[in-house]
């Protein structure tokens, strides 16, 4: 139930209620959830900021209470029964780890099977990337969450950037059938850092989806930098049409929202899902 909320477009900002939406249509998102689970949450301010779309990737969530704890909120606000899919484990470091979980409309989103995890054999990654397959309407795809280490220094986000086409490139192998691999999260670079070349450059014209002008992140002052995108296939996910977007949540107080909600936006796209391409 979309009604009517802000849309931040590469070129303008537009409103739009979901009366005027192709039924085609479909919202799938992506979203640092802030530590979901642990500290103080406005679960209802949280459940708002998700219920806009489809299907959303979430990534931070600390322990499967607090995604049951949104599951039932977002439940409350919606006229829509929420299915979801977690990893089996959290993945991260002896101090730190965390899940990665999909939240998706029943009425609209079918899952159909989890990939697992990125086979991080190097140990290239903090947080070994995970993937699930879905299908809405006529369009089948696998999602693969990720979020890049921030570390010290802005090299070693760059280093798991570089590694992040052997992502693609593994979920795109697992099946000669399914084309539309997605992969979404929280990247801790812009999408146009000069470490994305080579996925960028990949034979399968792999293109991030929200322009990285566009910032994602929250500060005391005001949207700080561009660290979310979904990058997926142009020549297999003819799907999307080049319409994207970062909800803003913030209601213009960013010390609020960052303390009870989260310290990025939700970002999203939109594809066609009449016809597949695969």
């Amino acid at each position: 139930m979309l009604k009517k909320i802000f849309l931040f477009f590469i070129i303008s900002i537009l409103t739009f209620s979901s009366d005027s939406n192709s039924k085609t249509e479909a919202y799938i998102a992506s979203f640092n959830t802030l530590r979901l689970g642990k500290g103080e949450k406005d679960y209802t301010h949280l459940a708002k900021s998700i219920e806009p779309f489809d299907i959303i990737g979430l990534v931070e969530v600390m322990n499967k209470k607090g995604l049951y704890k949104l599951i039932s909120e977002v439940e409350k606000i919606s006229n829509s029964k929420w299915g979801y899919e977690i990893s089996p484990y959290p993945v991260g470091t002896a101090e730190y780890k965390e899940y990665y979980a999909f939240l998706y409309k029943k009425n609209k989103v079918q899952f159909i099977k989890s990939e697992g995890f990125y086979p991080d054999t190097n140990d290239d990654f903090i947080r070994e990337p995970y993937g699930a397959t879905f299908k809405i309407n006529n369009f089948d795809f696998t999602y693969v969450l990720i979020h890049s280490i921030y570390g010290k220094k802005v090299s070693q986000r760059q280093f798991e950037a570089n590694k992040i086409i052997e992502i693609y490139n593994y979920f795109q192998n697992l099946d000669p059938v399914e084309n539309d691999i997605l992969i979404g999260g929280d990247f801790n670079l812009a999408a146009n850092d000069s470490a994305f070349e080579n996925l960028l450059n990949h034979k399968d014209n792999i293109i991030y989806s929200l322009d990285p002008s566009i910032k994602t992140t929250i500060g005391t002052k005001g949207f700080a930098n561009s660290y979310d995108n979904i990058f997926l296939s142009k020549k297999f996910t003819t799907e999307f049409k080049g319409k994207s977007g970062a909800l803003d949540i913030t209601r213009d107080d960013y010390i609020k929202t960052r303390k009870e909600v989260s310290d990025h936006l939700p970002i999203f796209i939109i594809v066609d899902t009449d016809i597949d391409d695969d």
